[in-house]
């Protein structure tokens, strides 16, 4: 009798698995290479600083919020580098149109928008070493099982990405590169 659970167990835990959706992001500005339209204009470089439009689908069950991150860790700093970090996302928001990292320009949308390693809030590009490899830029989205982070948009980097470490239910991740 015993096996004849164990079997239904694991017939019904792979049936709930291939039927769930896996949480994904996508964009419709990224592939797997970044352009001057996402690179910082700043620290010797030219670019535009655009934020990709980034979509995502089924997340976890229970997210209460969503957290973005775009981190380097290819960045010769021997922590990496942050490049976006966007918290208190509503659980309704299921994606960011471009530029949504220009705090200026885009506040339609309720959440915070971290200080990067640039030193300010909202998106920083890519902007590697000239001569450097090309680095790895991950975009990623994290389902929280929070309602919000107790944090505000002069939080470090670190202390967020703790934050948001603590409370994930799960990521779904992209990665595009880019040198100069």
């Amino acid at each position: 009798m015993h096996l004849i659970s164990l079997i239904t167990s694991i017939f019904l835990a792979t049936t709930t698995s291939l039927l769930a959706g896996e949480f994904t992001l996508h964009s419709n500005d990224l592939s797997g290479q970044l352009t001057k339209t996402q690179e910082f204009s700043g620290f010797g470089c030219e670019g535009k600083n655009i934020s990709p439009e980034l979509h995502w689908s089924d997340a976890p069950k229970g997210t209460k919020s969503f957290a973005v991150t775009v981190y380097d860790p290819d960045a010769p700093t021997g922590s990496g580098w942050w490049h976006w970090v966007v918290f208190n996302l509503p659980s309704t928001v299921t994606s960011l149109p471009a530029d949504f990292g220009n705090i200026t320009k885009h506040t339609a949308i309720k959440s915070i928008q971290g200080v990067t390693d640039f030193g300010s809030a909202g998106f920083g590009g890519a902007c590697p070493p000239k001569g450097d490899k090309p680095h790895r830029y991950m975009f990623t989205v994290h389902a929280l099982n929070v309602d919000h982070l107790d944090l505000d948009s002069k939080a470090s980097p670190a202390l967020a990405g703790y934050m948001i470490n603590a409370h994930s239910i799960g990521k779904a991740t992209m990665i595009s590169y880019y040198g100069r």
